[in-house]
């Protein structure tokens, strides 16, 4: 649908994987491995963009530079900023006070890299020409990036310090590009079903040329208000963006956030055909790092494939108001059943692994969520902890559903029974007897829409975890944690 050379898929530094990848010396990836993933979604895996988070003290601000220096012969068949990309996240300063003024380091730092890259190509291509800003609920957010760049970065060139001096432009040099892009990302229920209104109004205050992309939450979501409504509110979120791009007559490629677990999306290597099934008008699919390194090379390649070789289309017709009353029904149970739960959450995901060294984006409630009133770990986490007591994520919620709302879960959703097949492998229901009644409900509910027989070894390891757990015998639960990942192929 749209003409120009927007990635169908974009790689990300999401610590969701067990393995850690060939080229990194350790599990935990840090500093230079992050340099090198870049490259290896470029050149091996043809993927075509990469984003690189700009959020902690540990980031680094000359990743173009050494990119096109260290593996400058890939870079000279494959130009940075016209046939691969980078896509940088941004602090959002209205949330992320600590982290506010690492915005304005990473936006002086897209026309330094210009420099680098018209040393190389001698051209007036800039490898850095858009940035994500995260937990967007308005568009003056936006607004605000897009102003200060072209006012006070790129702005200043045309500006002489003391009157009668030469200009900025003609003391340090031009300061390309001369506007960026700013992408919103919505994570919350409020902003996601808000999209188009935030958008439309960005589009009007900016005009962008061409297109405007749109990034969509899927993991902070399902961690906030269950995994089901995370998809129902993107769904109405896609219909609602299509309704804007045929009344602006402007491309609006939307990006989904999604990961390998069920609970945060079923974006795996062996699930693209359902996924580009489901969502059609995407146009850009995160690609997270159980992905890449959790399933044998020629796997994820193939899949790259099925992903690059597609076309985007239109989303489905969802009824709205039905929908809304399912989201709204199912949330509040989910976040009832996660209030009884979080305890037990909280404790195992002490044990989870971490699988990158430095900061990664903070989200809405800083290092940790709060959901129904209660502190939460971040989504990664709180997914393998579940999993790892037996109780799939996906599952919680559920209890709130009767014949009629699967019926019109089915028209708007139709692999979701396939979705939660993939989860229920991995339910443990002799664990079941420590949870809520409520819980066991939401269970027996799933069963109903999709039974399916559990994987023993899956099994055995979480009544092990579950049992070292309650009798505090938790020297080698993170032992077992990453064995059932292996599994798993993914971590959380």
């Amino acid at each position: 649908m749209t003409k120009y050379n927007i990635a169908r898929c974009m790689s990300t530094q999401h610590p969701d994987n067990v393995q850690a990848p060939f080229f990194s010396d350790n599990i935990v990836m840090e500093g230079d491995d992050e340099i090198k993933e870049a490259f290896y979604s470029f050149s091996n895996l043809n993927i075509k963009e990469q984003l690189w988070d700009c959020e902690g003290k540990e980031v680094d601000n000359f990743v173009i530079k050494k990119l096109l220096t260290r593996y400058s012969s890939f870079f000279r068949e494959n130009h940075l900023g016209k046939d691969v990309f980078m896509l940088l996240r941004v602090p959002n300063p209205e949330v992320e006070k600590n982290e506010a003024k690492i915005l304005f380091e990473v936006l002086e730092s897209i026309p330094r890299s210009f420099d680098i890259s018209n040393a190389i190509y001698h051209d007036d291509v800039a490898p850095l020409f858009e940035v994500s800003i995260p937990m967007v609920s308005s568009s003056k957010s936006l607004i605000r990036i897009s102003e200060y760049y072209k006012k006070y970065v790129s702005g200043k060139q045309n500006i002489s310090l003391t009157n009668g001096d030469i200009k900025i432009s003609e003391w340090i040099g031009r300061f390309c590009p001369s506007k960026i892009r700013v992408m919103p990302l919505f994570e919350t229920k409020s902003a996601m079903l808000s999209c188009d209104r935030i958008t439309e109004e960005y589009i009007n205050s900016q005009r962008p040329e061409g297109y405007q992309r749109v990034w969509l939450a899927r993991s902070d979501p399902a961690l906030n208000y269950g995994s089901l409504s995370a998809t129902l509110i993107i769904k109405i979120a896609l219909q609602r963006i299509h309704k804007l791009e045929n009344k602006l007559s402007l491309d609006i490629p939307v990006m989904i956030g999604a990961g390998s677990a069920p609970f945060r999306g079923n974006l795996k290597p062996t699930n693209v055909a359902n996924i580009l099934k489901e969502f059609p008008s995407i146009q850009t699919f995160t690609i997270q790092s159980a992905f890449k390194y959790d399933y044998d090379s020629n796997v994820v390649t193939k899949a790259i494939g099925q992903f690059n070789n597609s076309k985007r289309d239109v989303p489905f017709s969802v009824d709205e108001e039905a929908l809304l009353e399912i989201i709204e029904k199912t949330s509040v149970r989910y976040q009832r059943e996660i209030k009884d739960l979080a305890p037990m959450i909280n404790q195992i995901s002490l044990h989870v692994p971490s699988r990158r060294k430095r900061k990664l984006h903070i989200g809405l409630f800083g290092y940790s969520r709060k959901t129904a009133d209660v502190h939460l770990p971040r989504a990664i986490k709180f997914t393998a902890s579940l999993y790892s007591l037996g109780l799939p994520p996906e599952i919680l919620g559920l209890g709130a559903l009767d014949d009629r709302d699967i019926a019109i879960i089915y028209r708007a959703y139709p692999t979701y029974s396939e979705d939660l097949a993939d989860s229920l492998k991995y339910l443990n229901a002799d664990n079941l007897k420590y949870f809520s009644r409520e819980v066991s409900e939401s269970v027996k509910r799933a069963l109903n829409i999709s039974g399916i027989p559990t994987d023993k070894e899956h099994n055995n390891l979480t009544s092990d975890i579950m049992e070292k757990f309650r009798k505090g015998k938790e020297e080698t639960i993170r032992e077992d944690i990453v064995k059932a990942g292996f599994i798993r192929k993914f971590l959380g």
